[in-house]
């Protein structure tokens, strides 16, 4: 009979160490890149946050636009996560899921994500990851919200309201970048969730 290697034994603590190095550069990415944009977003800088040494961040991610573009991808995926994990049972109260999107685009996912958009206009590299990215999220965005609010798009103008719902709460997640929005924030939801109600039935 012959037993478990080393080699075997080391080796899932091993992937585990890995991945959650992985996931704490990530997470470091995104946070500074959300503090100090991209210019002030360096792998050297994102390592001492998630206090791994460069060659270990450079192992993971080979390039600047590698470890971004991943941190980015990383909460967004984490955000669709946690936004179904609000409704389990699929469409719910328009108005609750109405600010569910709107915190979408209000917290460090979306101030990260736009540090990105703004580098990728400049930086030839980035663009085209930046721009495949996104439109992924948003797809996954508004399928995630039809599901929420029961819209039906087989009628003429459904799919239009709802991308001009997430259109709106990336509005509103530019305008609280600059001063807390929220108390007029809260009023353009209400609304936004009335018409709804009127629009999708």
């Amino acid at each position: 009979m012959g037993g478990v290697s080393t080699a075997e034994r080391d080796r899932v603590p091993k992937q585990d160490r890995s991945r959650a190095t992985r996931q704490r550069l990530l997470e470091a990415a995104v946070a500074c890149l959300a503090e100090h944009g991209w210019a002030g977003s360096t792998v050297a800088v994102v390592a001492e946050r998630a206090g791994v040494s460069r060659g270990a961040a450079q192992h993971h991610f080979p390039t600047r636009e590698d470890l971004f573009t991943a941190a980015v991808e990383y909460v967004a995926e984490e955000r669709s996560t946690a936004l179904r994990a609000l409704f389990p049972d699929g469409a719910a109260d328009r108005r609750a899921v109405v600010c569910a999107l709107v915190d979408l685009y209000t917290g460090p996912l979306f101030r990260a994500a736009l540090h990105l958009w703004v580098a990728a206009c400049d930086e030839d590299q980035l663009r085209p990851r930046v721009t495949e990215l996104e439109a992924r999220v948003g797809r996954e965005t508004h399928r995630i919200a039809v599901e929420l609010l029961g819209a039906d798009e087989s009628r003429p103008g459904v799919r239009e309201t709802v991308q001009g719902l997430l259109d709106m709460a990336r509005g509103l997640g530019l305008a609280n970048l600059l001063t807390d929005d929220t108390a007029r924030r809260e009023r353009v939801v209400a609304q936004w969730a009335a018409l709804l109600e009127d629009a999708l039935g």
